[in-house]
């Protein structure tokens, strides 16, 4: 094998690729704009239908659908003709992808679909094939040539239908003002998922979890509190209840550095004023935004009061999956 020869020739199917996808822009017209319409006020569901690579292509593109607001399933045509039709309602949108238009096994239920007078968009790469004729509305998405070297794998024209599939669903989302905390409804067991739904009160030590000490406090009692809440770190609060410092493992090697008497000094004495806090209703992936900006560990969770209600510490974020 010539390594340079293979790269010239990945090369060749990427730029060529490239190209078709970039002639779809000059699709976009009345017709994509028409069959946005029909997908958005469709009542029921999407059912995209493709054989072969178009099948696959076809099911990524429900899968896109479904995730962005536009309910939407997958159905392939041979199983269509063995009783999956019954998937079918008379509520729902047929989107059908065929690069020859001629598919047998989709035409071969195109009475059916007909039968009930559902609206057919189909994606093809010959306007004039009997599946583009048949449909109520036909994007093109014909390409002048396959990055295959023998130009026969479906390369540039499953690619170009994929594309086209992601502009009718990203309109689609944007029309039906799709907010990033529905995508997260979407995706709840994903990293994205957890990134834009958990918030600090689902995963922060709470009650007896957290670390507390008086502000008169000597220092061997803020370590006792430290050592038995296993956090580093200890609040420190008012005699009304209030936070009013934070006592950490940094802060007690400065403690002994300056040979403070554990027994003899308060712990508002050698604690840090001011530190940072966060709300309960915090998203986790702001809170370690937090923590990475200002190279800590914990962030104290407070209350309207301002009394301490919870701690998060950032291995909680991390087993929580957030990044």
């Amino acid at each position: 094998m010539e390594n340079e020869k293979v790269c010239q020739l990945g090369r060749a199917v990427i730029e060529t690729e490239a190209k078709m996808i970039g002639q779809m822009a000059d699709r976009i017209g009345a017709s994509f704009a028409l069959a946005c319409e029909y997908l958005h006020n469709c009542k029921g569901r999407i059912a995209v239908i493709g054989v072969g690579k178009s099948g696959h292509i076809g099911k990524k593109i429900a899968a896109t659908f479904a995730s962005t607001g536009s309910p939407a399933f997958f159905i392939h045509p041979g199983e269509a003709r063995h009783g999956d039709i019954g998937m079918l309602t008379k509520s729902d949108v047929i989107l059908a992808l065929s690069n020859s238009g001629e598919s047998e096994e989709i035409l071969f239920i195109l009475p059916f679909i007909k039968r009930l007078d559902l609206p057919l968009i189909t994606l093809t790469g010959k306007p004039l094939s009997t599946l583009a004729k048949a449909a109520t509305i036909n994007i093109d998405v014909s390409v002048e040539k396959e990055a295959c070297p023998l130009g026969l794998a479906p390369t540039s024209s499953t690619t170009a239908a994929l594309v086209m599939g992601d502009a009718l669903a990203m309109a689609l989302l944007d029309t039906r003002g799709f907010t990033e905390n529905d995508f997260a409804l979407s995706h709840p067991g994903g990293t994205l998922g957890r990134r834009l739904l958990l918030r600090v009160h689902e995963i922060m030590h709470e009650n007896d979890s957290v670390p507390i000490v008086p502000h008169h406090a000597n220092l061997k009692e803020a370590l006792v509190e430290m050592t038995r809440k296993k956090l580093g770190m200890t609040t420190i609060i008012s005699q009304e209840g209030e936070l009013i410092g934070v006592f950490t493992d940094g802060d007690v090697r400065r403690a002994f550095d300056n040979h403070a008497d554990i027994q003899k000094t308060q712990i508002q004495e050698v604690m840090s004023k001011n530190p940072k806090t966060i709300p309960s209703h915090t998203l986790a992936a702001e809170a370690l935004t937090i923590m990475e900006t200002y190279k800590i560990t914990s962030l104290i969770v407070i209350n309207e009061l301002k009394h301490p209600v919870g701690i998060i510490h950032i291995h909680d974020i991390l087993r929580a999956g957030v990044v």
